[in-house]
């Protein structure tokens, strides 16, 4: 069993765990829990009621947080002419075409967004066995290869996530900072539940929100009422 440090058990007393919260206690809990020396990361975890082993049921998207992630993001756009001095205008980070692709080739992994036009998907895809494992591959499912990349590059920007859910069934998504106000947190966490709940396949039975567990980086996780939340949500 893992053992944690004083501070973590000392905040971890402020947790009721057989209690499922409302977001904005939660907000206000994982806040108060918070006890790092740097601003840590308010992360959303999420069990869904899906197979992930059967594509039918994969969950998989993005969204643009209003009150954005608190963090730099750095952008890297795969494109050519036109397109590649669009991207340079939104304020993209890196705009390249064949010479990006040999560095990223070569270790340079300088970026956290990547976005491509979709005639340099051909160029692109062999760098799947890189970016596939590291979840920087882009995807026209989260908006990623586009022929819109100025959109893309400020949606990034302004505080576009993803959200994906792994082999275990459930999601893990940031959802801003702990020197945010609880109610920009929860004001984040209705965004993306709502679209999590938009994207729930049709071949999922049952419960769809099965838990949601709201923590920050280094702070213990507090249970969120799923039915409870998801009503909240698609009534925003």
């Amino acid at each position: 069993m893992a053992k944690h440090g004083k501070r973590y058990v000392e905040a971890r007393k402020k947790i009721d765990r057989t209690k499922l919260y409302t977001p904005e206690e939660a907000m206000e809990l994982v806040k108060s829990t918070a006890t790092a020396k740097f601003d840590e990361s308010v992360e959303v975890a999420s069990r869904l009621g899906v197979d992930p082993r059967h594509a039918d049921q994969n969950v998989r998207g993005a969204v643009v947080l209003p009150e954005g992630t608190g963090r730099r993001v750095r952008v890297l756009v795969f494109a050519k002419g036109e397109k590649a001095k669009e991207a340079e205008e939104a304020g993209a980070d890196r705009v390249g075409a064949e010479d990006v692709i040999a560095e990223i080739e070569k270790g340079w992994l300088d970026f956290d967004v990547a976005i491509a036009t979709p005639d340099m998907m051909g160029a692109v895809g062999k760098l799947g066995r890189i970016l596939g494992p590291k979840g920087l591959m882009p995807n026209p499912k989260t908006g990623t290869v586009t022929m819109d990349v100025a959109k893309a590059v400020r949606d990034s920007k302004a505080g576009k996530v993803e959200y994906r859910v792994d082999k275990t069934g459930i999601i893990h998504v940031p959802i801003g900072k702990v020197s945010f106000t609880p109610e920009r947190l929860a004001r984040n966490f209705y965004t993306l539940l709502e679209a999590v709940i938009k994207a729930r396949p049709a071949a999922a039975k049952g419960q769809y929100l099965k838990s949601i567990v709201v923590s920050s980086t280094m702070g213990p996780g507090v249970k969120v009422a799923p039915q409870l939340a998801a009503a909240a949500a698609m009534e925003r």
